[in-house]
């Protein structure tokens, strides 16, 4: 990283460059003038500019970047004094740098008369330069900084004393600069609380900060290891006219660390494993320590308690007890959880980069993956209470079609080569599930390229037949569309979209439909027919028509769940209605008449179309699911309860 950022700030040997700017997923740009113009070919994403950014001695305000831009100064040895600016709105980053003020080079050309340079055997080496208009324009400078550093400077030694000649030019050693420190003497510096900088090069290194308690060094321009002409002048003046600048100066003492106080240690809170009922799991207490990565013991204990009776969520919220989600019914288990309990727990599971985002829009999406435990999709947001957190527990294995008891018909879905496939339904009731059993499906029985688009990444694909990679929208690509958009020059066979959520993602999954790719994705509709409607209806009156015509060709199959309990609420069922393409099917899109498809469904069977009522009646029927709570899923309860006796 340290020859990258030698390599960006060397934009600014060009005297015209006045700033750098710095978006995440583009190419770092100059500014000459007006005109901004790439100075690389490589783009940098948002861990990259932070990563610059801490470099360049922004570490305290990277943490807490958001909307409003956060500025400070840097000294870069060998560039000058850098002004920076950075923000971030939602996952894009923004920064600025500019150079405040240019060092003078050594090897500048002068605007008067230069000694001449002598040359020896072996590397040239130059003679210092001794120019009255250095000396000139560096008093002005040092009686700028005289007030700012008379503290210092009275600690190591008088003030500088004016010379009787105020005109004649310092003179400076032959040899500027320190010498080079021994291994043992770097080692003792990097021990030390506070940096001590490497002699002058243009390596990028940046100055330590000034510590006013620490001991200071004789010369701040030789502390700094600053050897130009503008530099030296200033030490000469700072310096007593009797004593003459040695060429070599010993590196300054060092300063014993402050001793660092450990912070106290804060006991652990009780836990207390649930019996075999439940009824508690943990005992609430006032503050805790921050778990560790994989969690404290309370938190491992209630990760444990959920997969132990098979929750599909966990909610931890502040003033209230743990929930668990056990076949769709909400639980209460163990003792109201204290605001700082859940800050303390929850806080660390975090990741860096969407703290902001939590900060700015009071939520944030990810992926939480414990040694123990196994894998979490998160969601993290702030209520009146404090902090809460909502934990979608994912199975440890892969799910099937057969092990979900889902009917033969939804591995037709595999059977394309190209369209758009869609699993939809209510939120909860499974359609991710569902559709990571398709996606194994083709993964063990075809040798596709399979780019998978989720928003956090849920279920891991190992290697099988198929070559799978996956990207977490946030983490490797910014929205949904844009990594459609890239998707279709990497040769994909099919394309998984976690969620078809607005116009720009559906856009560009129809198009890919269009173009040879299978297109696999969900939405959160109540019905196989509502979810046409609900295609079309994102788009504009004027392009209506236009993706009437391409879904009626493009569709190949919609898959629309429900999930309905146990009669003892141990576990779930699925009841699926599916919609398959047919002649009868691409009329009635293409004509605008989708208030239709009702009527196609009932007739429909020979078509390979199941209604969700049926399914319903079929669960009944099998005593896995009651009819009251089949009743509550139905779309029309009477009609079901003619199914079920028998109708058809």
């Amino acid at each position: 990283m340290t020859k990258f950022l030698d390599e960006l700030l060397k934009s600014f040997d060009v005297p015209e460059v006045s700033e750098l700017v710095l978006v995440s997923d583009r190419r770092p740009a100059a500014r000459a003038g007006v005109a901004l113009d790439p100075v690389m070919d490589t783009k940098l994403t948002g861990d990259d500019i932070l990563t610059l950014l801490m470099a360049l001695g922004g570490s305290r305000y990277v943490e807490d970047l958001g909307s409003t831009p956060k500025q400070w100064t840097s000294r870069v040895m060998g560039f000058g004094v850098l002004g920076l600016s950075a923000l971030q709105r939602g996952q894009e980053i923004q920064a600025k740098i500019t150079v405040s003020k240019r060092d003078v080079k050594a090897d500048a050309k002068p605007a008067a008369k230069v000694e001449p340079k002598v040359e020896a055997k072996g590397k040239p080496q130059a003679k210092a330069e001794t120019l009255p208009e250095v000396k000139a324009e560096v008093k002005a400078e040092v009686k700028a900084e005289a007030k700012a550093e008379a503290k210092v400077e009275a600690k190591v030694a008088p003030r500088a004393v004016p010379r009787d000649d105020p005109d004649e030019p310092p003179k400076l050693p032959t040899k500027p600069g320190l010498a080079a420190p021994s291994e043992a003497a770097i080692e003792a510096r990097e021990a030390r609380p506070i940096a001590v900088p490497a002699p002058s090069s243009r390596s990028g290194h940046l100055d330590a900060p000034l510590n006013r308690n620490a001991t200071p060094t004789p010369s701040p321009a030789i502390a700094r290891g600053d050897s130009s002409p503008r530099a030296m002048a200033k030490t000469e003046l700072a310096q007593p006219a009797a004593a003459p600048a040695p060429a070599i100066v010993a590196p300054p003492p060092v300063v014993a660390p402050p001793p660092v106080l450990a912070p106290p240690v804060i006991a652990p809170p009780p836990v207390i494993v649930a019996p075999a009922d439940g009824a508690s799991v943990v005992s609430a207490v006032a503050s805790v320590s921050p778990p560790p990565p994989d969690g404290g013991a309370m938190f491992d204990s209630i990760l444990l308690e959920a997969r132990r009776q098979l929750a599909s969520d966990l909610l931890i919220v502040a003033g209230r007890p743990v929930l668990f989600r056990i076949a769709g019914e909400l639980r209460p288990i163990g003792d109201v959880l204290s605001p700082a309990l859940v800050e303390a727990n929850v806080r660390p599971l975090i990741p860096p980069r969407l703290k902001a985002q939590l900060r700015e829009d009071g939520s944030c999406d990810f992926a939480y993956e414990s040694p123990k435990h196994g894998r979490f999709r998160v969601n993290v947001a702030r209520h009146q209470g404090g902090l809460m957190a909502v934990f979608r527990i994912i199975s440890r294995e892969l799910p099937s079609i057969e092990s979900l008891g889902l009917p033969p018909g939804v591995a037709q879905a595999t059977n394309h080569h190209q369209g758009l496939v869609v699993f939809t339904g209510p939120t909860g009731h499974g359609k991710t599930t569902t559709l990571t059993a398709v996606v194994d499906l083709l993964n063990r029985n075809t040798t596709h390229h399979i780019i998978t688009v989720e928003d956090p990444v849920e279920h891991i694909h190992p290697r099988k037949r198929a070559f799978i990679s996956q990207r977490e929208v946030g983490t490797h690509t910014r929205s949904f569309g844009s990594a459609l958009k890239g998707s279709l020059r990497e040769d994909p066979d099919v394309i998984v979209v976690g969620e078809l959520r607005d116009v720009e993602t559906v856009r560009m999954a129809v198009a890919a439909s269009e173009t040879g790719h299978l297109v696999l994705g969900t939405m959160n509709t109540p019905s196989a027919a509502k979810t046409i409607d609900r295609l079309i209806d994102l788009f504009p009156p004027a392009d209506q028509p236009q993706v009437r015509l391409t879904l009626a060709a493009g569709l190949r199959l919609i898959v629309s769940q429900r999930l309905v309990p146990s009669p003892d609420r141990a576990q779930v069922h699925a009841a699926l209605e599916l919609l398959p393409a047919s002649p009868p099917l691409s009329a009635l899109i293409r004509d605008a008449k989708t208030f239709q498809i009702p009527s196609l469904q009932q007739r429909g069977k020979a078509l390979g179309i199941v209604r969700l009522d049926e399914s319903l009646a079929d669960l009944v029927k099998a005593r896995r699911v009651s009819l009251d709570d089949a009743r509550a899923a139905s779309e029309s309860p009477n009609e079901l309860d003619a199914l079920v006796r028998g109708g058809t």
